[in-house]
């Protein structure tokens, strides 16, 4: 497939959600975008036609991120359609909420593989090809949650967290190749996962944030772009909240 010499960012989680906004964003602003899906095809060939249809480029890469098989196999097939990959979007995450003395070990690690481990198992793919390109652009999508943590989340909050050291150490390891490695925390945003909140946990929830409203997918689209276009940026945390953590 001809790219047109455009750069590749792969989006995981890039059909829905934050994901689907960063995919339209990175779009419109001529990028060739790969937006990766699990479960539901439909949604990711909506954001793909979206884009197209929009004057842009992209193509839908099925695959499960918690599983290094399956994102050895996406990377693969990636790279035999486009070449390559500058730019990765770490944004695909679960939420499994319990309080801890209620929380199972499963409920437990399948947060942790899915919102930690993937970025591991992505970043180990796609980072040696930057280095030989001497250019890459990895942006992790982790939380406020990382950063304050949740009642009722020491699951994701341990794999946001832990992505934000993850993040940090990578910077270091790669900034001489010219790849930068951020991070983006959002606070509580309009989407369908915060939307399936109960409503009085909900109404508790933007009544301490001081913007008194939740975020729109777009502010975090915004955000990516910014660290995509940064040089000198890395090893940060954006941190995107409406004022909630400060």
């Amino acid at each position: 497939m001809i790219t047109e010499n455009k750069k590749i960012a792969l989006v995981t989680g890039g059909s829905r959600g934050i994901g689907a906004a960063i995919s339209l964003a990175l779009g419109a602003e001529g990028y060739f975008v790969v937006v990766n899906y699990n479960h539901n095809e439909s949604h990711a060939d909506n954001i793909v036609n979206q884009i197209i249809e929009a004057g842009g480029s992209a193509i839908k890469i099925q695959g499960n991120i918690a599983e290094s098989e399956d994102c050895s196999k996406m990377i693969s097939a990636v790279k035999e359609k486009l070449g390559k990959i500058d730019i990765l979007i770490n944004n695909a995450g679960i939420t499994r909420d319990r309080s801890f003395r209620k929380m199972s070990l499963s409920e437990w690690q399948e947060v942790i593989n899915t919102n930690l481990s993937s970025a591991f198992n992505m970043c180990s793919l796609v980072v040696p090809d930057m280095i030989e390109n001497k250019f890459g652009r990895i942006i992790n999508i982790s939380s406020v949650i990382g950063q304050s943590g949740g009642f009722g989340q020491t699951n994701y909050a341990a794999a946001k967290a832990g992505l934000i050291g993850f993040s940090k150490s990578l910077a270091l390891e790669t900034a001489k190749y010219g790849i930068t490695v951020n991070n983006i925390c959002p606070g509580f945003i309009g989407t369908e996962m915060v939307a399936a909140m109960p409503e009085d946990v909900l109404k508790n929830i933007v009544s301490k944030i001081p913007m008194n409203k939740l975020g729109d997918p777009n502010e975090i689209a915004k955000g990516v772009l910014f660290l995509v276009n940064s040089d000198y940026m890395t090893g940060q945390c954006l941190n995107i909240n409406g004022g909630l953590y400060m």
